[in-house]
Formats: C-alpha cells, sequence, structure tokens
C-alpha cells in the first residue's frame, strides 16, 4: 500500500517562534552531537586497531592488596565534573576574576594596618577574634574522642579560678559562659535518689533450695510470728466492732426506740388537769437597773486598792527574786534534767528519722503493702534445684520494689472497669397514653 503524501502547507517564518515552530532541526542537532563528541573522544574512523584494542596480558583477577593500590594511584571520579568536557577552546580568554577583600583593601590602609601592627596597637574586635581563637583550641583539646567516657560531666569543676560563694547559681552559670565555659544545670530529678533503698536486696538465705537448719528455721520463725500479729489484730478488730454489741430481735428494737423516744413525756399521767394559779401582776426576768454614779468615798476607796493590789504585787516579785537567789542549786538541777530530756528526745527523733528514710512514701491514696515472704515447709525442700518447684514472681517482685522505691506510686488492679450512672427516660412526645388506646 502507498502512503499518500500530504501536501506540505505554507506558513509564515517570519519571526523567530514560528521557525522555530514550523521547521525541523532535528538533523542538525544530530549533526552537532556527533561532531562535538568527535572532538571530545576523537574519529574512530582514522584510528589503528593498535589504539582501539589492547592485549591483556596481566591476571585478570588481581589481589586486594593490587587493587588497593590502583584505585590510591587513580584519580577519583568526582574531579571529572571539574574538567572541560568538550576540546573547544574558551571563547573568553581573559574573564574577570573576583578579587578577595584584601585586594580590595586601599594601599594607604593596609600600610597604616602594618604600622598599627608594628606598633602593637590590635582593634577590639582582632583581640576578640584571637581570643575566640584560644577558646576554640582549648575546646578542641579538652574534647573527649568518639567513644571515650573518662570523667563524669556533672562533677566536672569549671570555676576557672573565681569566687564563686557569694554568687548565686544563676550567676555562676552567665559568668562561666562569658569565660567561653558552659556550666552544666543538673536536673531536679538527679539530684538525689528517690529512696536509699538497694534496687535488688539480698534474699533471706532460708530462701535457698538447699538452706541450712538455723536459717530455714529462722524464716519460719519470722512468718509465723507476721502472722501472729494480723490474726491478732483481726480479733482486736472484731472484739471493738463486732462483739461490741449484742443482737436483738425486731419486736425487742421496736420497744428501746418507743422508749427512748418517749423518754421525758408523761404518758402515764396524761389526763390529770393541773390547777394553774392566775396571778394577774406581770412580773419581769430582769428589772430595770437604774445607772447609779459612785461617790467620790467610792472611787477614792477603789483608787487605794488598786494601788494596794499593785504593791503586794511587786513586793510578791521582790520576794521572789531573793528567794530564787537562795534556789540556784536547785534551779541548776532542773535545767541539767531540762537538757537531758531534750537530748533524749532529739537522739529519739534523729532516731525515728533514720528510720524513716527507708520507709516508703505516699505517694498516692493506696499504701503500699509489700510482698508476702516466699518460703517452703521442711517437707517441700529437695536440695537441689533439678527437684525443686519455682516459687514468686519475678515480675511482681520488680514491681513492688519499684512502689517500694518511690519510683512508682502503688496501685490496686482493677479488674472490672467503672461505667458512669446514666439516667435513663423516655422523652415526652414518645409515651404512650394506653387510656385512650381503642381495642
Amino acid at each position: 500500500m502507498v502512503e499518500a503524501k500530504t501536501k506540505k502547507r505554507k506558513v509564515s517564518k517570519k519571526t523567530k517562534k514560528s521557525w522555530r515552530k514550523h521547521v525541523d532541526m532535528q538533523d542538525v542537532d544530530k549533526f552537532l552531537e556527533d561532531t562535538r563528541q568527535e572532538e571530545r573522544l576523537g574519529s574512530f574512523s582514522n584510528r589503528e586497531n593498535a589504539d582501539l584494542f589492547v592485549i591483556s596480558t596481566k591476571p585478570e583477577v588481581l589481589s586486594k592488596k593490587a587493587r588497593r593500590e590502583l584505585l590510591q594511584s587513580k584519580e577519583p571520579r568526582c574531579f571529572n565534573i571539574l574538567k572541560p568536557q568538550s576540546s573547544v577552546l574558551d571563547p573568553i580568554a581573559k574573564r574577570n576574576r573576583v578579587r578577595t577583600k584584601e585586594e580590595r583593601k586601599n594601599p594607604i590602609l593596609l600600610k597604616k594596618e602594618a604600622l598599627m601592627k608594628a606598633q602593637g596597637i590590635v582593634k577590639l574586635k582582632d583581640k576578640l577574634r584571637l581570643k575566640n581563637r584560644d577558646i576554640a583550641a582549648k575546646k578542641r583539646l579538652l574534647r573527649p574522642k568518639r567513644g571515650e567516657f573518662k570523667d563524669d560531666v556533672w562533677k566536672e569543676k569549671t570555676d576557672n579560678g573565681i569566687n564563686t560563694k557569694w554568687m548565686s547559681p544563676d550567676t555562676i552559670r552567665h559568668t562561666m559562659i562569658q569565660f567561653g565555659v558552659k556550666k552544666k544545670r543538673l536536673p531536679a530529678s538527679l539530684h538525689k535518689k528517690p529512696s536509699v533503698l538497694p534496687a535488688i536486696e539480698v534474699p533471706h538465705p532460708g530462701t535457698s533450695y538447699n538452706p541450712s537448719y538455723e536459717d530455714h528455721q529462722n524464716l519460719l520463725r519470722e512468718v509465723a510470728g507476721k502472722e501472729m500479729e494480723l490474726m491478732k489484730e483481726e480479733k482486736h478488730l472484731e472484739r471493738v466492732t463486732t462483739k461490741m454489741f449484742k443482737k436483738v430481735s425486731a419486736a425487742e428494737k421496736e420497744k428501746y426506740f418507743m422508749n427512748e423516744m418517749s423518754e421525758g413525756l408523761n404518758l402515764e399521767n396524761e389526763n390529770v388537769i393541773e390547777d394553774i394559779d392566775e396571778d394577774t401582776d406581770v412580773k419581769s426576768v430582769n428589772p430595770p437597773v437604774r445607772n447609779l454614779k459612785k461617790t467620790r468615798v467610792q472611787r477614792r476607796k477603789q483608787k487605794e486598792q488598786r494601788a494596794l493590789a499593785h504593791k503586794i504585787e511587786t513586793e510578791k516579785i521582790e520576794k521572789k527574786k531573793l528567794s530564787d537567789i537562795y534556789k540556784l542549786r536547785l534551779l541548776d538541777k532542773q535545767l541539767t534534767k531540762r537538757e537531758k530530756k531534750q537530748k533524749m528526745l532529739r537522739e529519739k527523733r534523729l532516731k525515728q528519722k533514720s528510720l524513716k528514710v527507708t520507709e516508703t512514701k505516699v505517694l498516692g491514696k493506696v499504701k503500699f503493702e509489700p510482698l508476702e515472704p516466699d518460703f517452703k515447709l521442711l517437707d517441700e525442700l529437695t536440695g537441689n534445684l533439678r527437684n525443686s518447684t519455682p516459687a514468686g514472681n519475678l515480675l511482681k517482685d520488680r514491681f513492688k520494689s519499684l512502689q517500694q522505691r518511690n519510683i512508682v506510686a502503688p496501685s490496686v488492679i482493677k479488674l472490672k472497669r467503672d461505667k458512669a450512672k446514666v439516667k435513663r427516660y423516655i422523652k415526652p412526645d414518645h409515651k404512650i397514653d394506653m387510656t385512650t388506646m381503642k381495642v
């Protein structure tokens, strides 16, 4: 089938845009690309076979050492982008170059700077630059290598010979920054441990799979003592609560209630009417008092009485002072007794404080309860690990240890989720009136 030739359209090629649009330049671009490639690589038609092909006499597989030496002698591939890709010369032979800051300076200014440098005059910014350079060099020397941890960064002293006794922590930090040394702030959580108790406590020797007789008996004695204390407490609670009240029947309870509520009422003489004397005279409970003023004699006597009371009180104080002089031995004895008592109380408080350090703090509403000690009776001891049965739970033990060391707040396992009490009702427009309905 012969292809139908399409008639070429005559279009305007007046402007560059129309020229590029309607003229096919693919053959020209291809020719120019081939020419550039020949300039870069050379023409293969004019070369001989000896230039194009080489007979390899060396072994194809090189050793590892030889390959490394070959790679070291070769030029890196990253430099290829910097080389010219064409052998065509640069049409602009002389190109402008951006001069450096020193080259752009005025010759007079350069002479002035050289003279100032010779005389030892240095600008402030140059001084700061030199100072910062020295600080950076010191930091570089003190910087540890990768993976090297020798010093404790929190205990590092960076006072730089400054008296920091009177400074606050913020002032010290600000001053150290100005000297080029940054003082690290210790987090509040790392100031002290949450508890002095060890992370892993040494277990009782009686809990071993093959304990000695004495250790095992001591453990059993401790467990029995704790159990006896719990039983004693339960009995005490039962005695002061349940057994404190006696059981009564419903009739007796009703009788006691009626007697208690009718106490003070004269129910037996309910029908007896007492005669009440009718008294027409109304007497006031608090009759009015006349405002009688004191006479001069009364005022004088009152003043004399006050002066006499004051005189007696003053004489009593003076007399006590004289008597205290003769009581020095007794006072010394009392002071010694008081000091002894205060010392004893102080020691007691310190002892309580030292014991309180090891106790668990109250972190929530739930009180911490330690795990019950694991123990085995004499019949259950096997004497070897192969036949011994596992005792205790490692996960529960670690969790209780975190609670005891004030890291985790004590909590209670809640298996059932609380649901909010929702009040349900029927909307007024959904209510059905059964009386109006017809059958």
